[in-house]
């Protein structure tokens, strides 16, 4: 009788484990596709070859309201439930990403190529030891030796001229830290206020869209010394600014989404997957220079990501062992089964906060 009951129930968890991970390559698929296709877009929109449009961070402004905007319109037509998230929290969290944006264009201006990229890479290491200190959490040896291995392939292939000064460093640590907590924050709030990552999305966004419109051309013009206002829009530029902006849309909810169903750790080192897309497509689409250090370096971080992937597995299959081994003794009595219980619920509350 059990084992009848037991072979109905199989199927329909096996579904669903299909189903969640069809769902969850859907979220990265679409996080790598977006995240590529704006970098190619943005090239076009930003470079002097293109329309020369250098205002970042007042683009960024325009992506967050476009965001804002497909939000607003969503909830209305009711395709997504509104929850109520403090505003308190939507602040911080708003602050920490704005910050996070300033600072990487600040980054990105004050120093070299390969000193920005170096800022970058040392964003996995700065996620693992804040998502240790604040949430406690630990890695397995294998997924450290798989990190690492990332590093050194992403390094190999992007890292070339390395020259650094204190206004650079100093924009590049608050760069790195802001980022690294922008995206460990976005998970806790979602686990926080029990939303998913378009309803979070939709709620920062407006805020987002308002702080840097304001803030932005101020920035801009302090970066590059140019006028937004003093702009002479054409149509292409205009087309490919709201192309950007399109892709903004996909680009951050798929974050969100990726953040959400895995980890901060984990969208940083699978996230370098676009580095090596970006790196082709330059390679196919603008006759950029592909080397064999480059070839070596995309090889290396790939065979890491792939180690990454089977690390994290092993270390959710070893814990799941570990847990059914755990089991109360036979003869214990009924004031140590109650104490055994009350333990586990306490600690599956303190894992959900």
């Amino acid at each position: 009788m059990m084992s009848s009951v037991k072979a109905n129930m199989e199927p329909p968890v096996e579904k669903k484990e299909e189903k969640k991970a069809v769902s969850d390559v859907g979220a990265w698929a679409m996080n790598i596709i977006s995240s590529v296709g704006i970098i190619m877009a943005n090239k076009q929109v930003m470079s002097k070859g293109g329309y020369d449009f250098r205002f970042a961070t007042t683009l960024t402004a325009f992506h967050f309201a476009v965001t804002a905007g497909v939000g607003y319109v969503s909830s209305a037509m009711g395709y997504s439930v509104s929850k109520h998230v403090p505003f308190k929290d939507l602040f911080l969290f708003s602050l920490v990403s704005n910050t996070s944006i300033v600072s990487m264009n600040l980054s990105l201006m004050l120093n070299s190529v390969g000193f920005y990229q170096i800022a970058k890479l040392s964003m996995i290491p700065t996620v693992s030891i804040l998502e240790w200190i604040i949430h406690n959490k630990n890695y397995t040896r294998e997924v450290k030796i798989s990190i690492f291995i990332v590093m050194i392939g992403v390094g190999v292939c992007t890292v070339t001229d390395v020259s650094v000064n204190l206004k650079g460093f100093l924009a590049a640590v608050t760069a790195v830290i802001s980022t690294s907590l922008q995206q460990i924050y976005i998970g806790a709030l979602q686990k926080k206020h029990s939303c998913g990552s378009f309803e979070l999305l939709s709620k920062t966004a407006p805020i987002q869209a308002a702080s840097l419109i304001i803030l932005g051309p101020y920035v801009d013009y302090f970066l590059n010394g140019r006028n937004i206002l003093d702009y002479s829009y054409s149509i292409g530029a205009v087309m490919f600014i709201l192309l950007s902006c399109v892709l903004a849309v996909f680009c951050n909810i798929s974050q969100y989404l990726c953040i959400g169903r895995f980890s901060a750790v984990t969208f940083q080192v699978l996230g370098h997957m676009k580095t090596v897309c970006v790196l082709l497509l330059g390679w196919i689409l603008f006759d950029s220079v592909l080397t064999g250090k480059n070839l070596m370096g995309m090889f290396m971080a790939i065979v890491g990501m792939i180690t990454y992937s089977w690390a994290v597995e092993f270390a959710k299959a070893q814990a799941a062992k570990a847990a059914s081994v755990k089991t109360v003794e036979p003869n214990a009595s009924e004031e140590e089964v109650s104490s055994l219980l009350k333990g586990d619920l306490e600690l599956g509350k303190s894992d959900k906060y």
